[in-house]
C-alpha cells in the first residue's frame, strides 16, 4: 500500500460518523482506500476521493453555496483532488474553496477534522461513465467574505446565505447533515 492509501486511511480511522449513512459510507471509503491504486485519480473508473468545504464568514453567520453548473444543484464548493495538494485531502478542500469563491481562506480552527464523509453517485457523462465521488469535507473560515465571486465554468453564482436559507437550499439528507454539523462546529446552533 503506498503512502497516499496509508495517510488516507489514518485520515478516514478518525472520523466519527452521526448517521446510519455516513457510517456505511465510511465504510465503503475504507475499503476504497485500500482497493484503488491511485485514490485520487479521476482515471479511476468506479470512485475516486474528493474534497469539498462549508466556507463559512469569520462569525460563522452565513455560509457560501454554489449553484452547481453540471449537476444544477446548490452545494458546497468542491471537487478533485490535484497533484498539488500532494495527497492530502484537507489541501484539495482548501485549494477547491479558494478556486470556486476567490476568497482567501483556511480550515476552521476548533472543527473535526474532517467534518463529514459522504459517498454520492455521479452520473455517466459523454466524456465519463458513471462513477462515485468519495467525499472528505471540511469547515473552512473565508477571511474575506466580500471577495466572493464565482467561475462561470463551475457554476451558475455563488452566493452567502444565513443557515436557515441554506437549510431549506439543501436537496438531500446528506447535505442537509454537513450543513447542520457545519453550524454547530461554526457555534449558531
Amino acid at each position: 500500500m503506498s503512502l497516499t492509501n496509508t495517510n488516507l486511511l489514518e485520515l478516514l480511522s478518525r472520523h466519527v460518523p452521526t448517521d446510519a449513512k455516513e457510517r456505511e459510507d465510511l465504510e465503503r471509503m475504507r475499503a476504497f482506500a485500500v482497493e484503488l491504486p491511485s485514490p485520487f485519480s479521476r482515471s479511476q473508473p468506479t470512485a475516486h476521493f474528493t474534497g469539498s468545504a462549508v466556507v463559512v464568514d469569520p462569525p460563522g453567520e452565513r455560509l457560501v453555496l454554489l449553484h452547481h453548473a453540471k449537476l444544477k444543484r446548490w452545494l458546497q464548493p468542491g471537487g478533485h483532488a490535484e497533484a498539488s495538494d500532494g495527497g492530502s485531502m484537507e489541501a484539495a478542500a482548501l485549494r477547491e474553496a479558494r478556486e470556486e469563491t476567490g476568497c482567501q481562506v483556511r480550515l476552521h480552527p476548533t472543527a473535526p477534522r474532517p467534518l463529514d464523509v459522504d459517498i454520492h453517485r455521479i452520473p455517466a457523462r459523454k466524456d465519463e461513465p458513471e462513477h462515485f465521488h468519495l467525499d472528505v469535507r471540511y469547515l473552512i473560515v473565508a477571511d474575506d467574505p466580500e471577495a466572493l465571486v464565482h467561475d462561470p465554468n463551475e457554476s451558475f453564482g455563488a452566493q452567502w446565505l444565513g443557515w436557515a436559507e441554506a437549510l431549506q437550499r439543501a436537496d438531500e439528507a446528506p447535505l442537509r447533515r454537513l450543513l447542520e454539523k457545519a453550524r454547530a462546529a461554526a457555534g449558531r446552533k
